[in-house]
């Protein structure tokens, strides 16, 4: 394969990129698109969709199918995405990485935003992928307990080693060995999402936040606490603060969490359980405290000096949004090369720099740094050794422990 060099930014797109970070690109996260799919929504229905219809069970491990390569005569990949999850300028018809990615190798990107929620599109592709054909995409983006079970199901495809030499290099060390994934044989994260303890310090007036214990014990917060609609990110924040692993979690943890927040919920400490709206409460100061998505957080604090975070001593949850080939994709080698392309420090650093989620690349804080000094030193977008340290992931369930840890989820939350 060979080695190309990254295209620098003009100072005009130095500029319009700086300018879509610092102001917030309004309220339109990545995280205000319904990403939650995990949530109650998931124990209500949506497991039934990734079980029913003759998928196979997971844990019986098919290996990925690959279809005839036309990467070398078809110059063009198809990529399927999320909403507001790469970077695009002042105009918002072009997007820079990608019209680099295409300049510097000719190989043409379809770039699609269809993946609106995780369950819904894993029901567009579960027809296809179950008969052994092609789903018309080349590459695709999931949440990793998703990523996980398509894993098993045996609908991806290993990736090429060859050609992922940045990729392999570039790899930041917490994100290289999931569970689910060992030494990243079937996927690459796209970008990490992390939760932390946020708050307003003008609602707080004076009373100290720093854990999760705070938010559920402190009777000056009665009803002004938050938490997450999505099961991994509150429950595994509840467990780090009982000095339990979510990546070892048991049913007697699950449970013993569970039973924490129901306390909190019955004498009113928690307000409500909730998806992206907490944001508007949290700047208003009608919630004073919350665990909250760090990708939001971030885009707060440069519209509201009231807002801030806390990573607790305990630990914070990290989940990842992955690159994925699925199986019968007939541009394999492209796809590759656009997984490997994400991986060089300047296109991982214009990325952040927009989406500002946590980058998984190492080396993308020093090309940060060169377009905006302050989010290149944000550990929520490129954490710090100390806080990568307190990084933590929570484990791949089976089909069994989903269904029963949603439910459960689903009862405290009222969902």
């Amino acid at each position: 394969m060979e080695q190309y060099e990254p295209d620098r930014l003009s100072p005009a797109q130095t500029a319009a990129v700086r300018r879509s970070f610092r102001n917030g690109r309004a309220a339109l996260t990545r995280r205000s698109l319904l990403r939650a799919s995990t949530g109650g929504a998931l124990a209500v229905g949506g497991l039934g969709a990734l079980s029913g219809c003759g998928i196979p069970p997971a844990g019986r491990t098919q290996g990925g199918t690959s279809a005839e390569d036309h990467s070398a005569e078809e110059k063009t990949v198809n990529f399927s995405n999320w909403p507001v999850y790469i970077d695009v300028d002042e105009s918002g018809k072009q997007r820079p990485t990608l019209d680099t990615f295409t300049r510097q190798t000719g190989v043409k990107v379809k770039y699609t935003e269809d993946v609106n929620d995780n369950t819904e599109f894993f029901g567009k592709i579960k027809p296809q992928l179950a008969a052994g054909q092609d789903t018309g995409r080349d590459l695709i983006v999931l949440t990793d307990w998703l990523a996980a079970r398509m894993i098993r199901l045996g609908w991806v495809q290993k990736l090429d080693p060859a050609n992922l030499p940045h990729a392999f290099a570039n790899l930041s060390g917490q994100f290289r060995s999931p569970d689910w994934d060992p030494g990243r044989a079937y996927s690459y994260p796209w970008q990490g999402v992390s939760a932390v303890v946020a708050y307003n310090k003008k609602a707080l007036d004076g009373i100290e936040v720093k854990s999760v214990s705070d938010l559920l014990d402190n009777p000056k917060l009665k009803g002004r606490v938050s938490f997450l609609s999505e099961m991994r990110d509150s429950i595994g924040m509840t467990l780090l603060d009982m000095g339990k692993d979510p990546a070892k979690v048991t049913d007697d943890d699950y449970d013993a969490a569970i039973d924490r927040l129901q306390k909190a919920v019955e004498k009113g400490q928690i307000r409500r359980f909730t998806g992206n709206d907490y944001t508007s409460d949290l700047t208003k100061g009608d919630i004073a405290a919350c665990v909250a998505w760090g990708g939001d957080i971030v885009q707060l604090q440069a519209d509201s000096d009231d807002v801030g975070y806390v990573i607790p001593d305990a630990g914070f949850v990290t989940a990842t949004d992955n690159l994925l080939i699925p199986n019968k994709a007939r541009h394999k080698a492209n796809a590759e090369r656009l997984i490997d392309f994400y991986y060089q420090p300047p296109q991982a650093a214009r990325l952040s720099a927009y989406v500002a989620f946590v980058s998984p690349v190492d080396g993308a804080q020093e090309e940060l740094a060169k377009i905006d000094k302050s989010a290149a030193e944000n550990p929520l977008i490129i954490p710090t050794k100390d806080v990568a340290a307190r990084t933590h992931s929570f484990r791949a369930l089976s089909d069994k422990e989903e269904a029963v840890y949603e439910a459960k989820f689903a009862k405290l939350t009222g969902a």
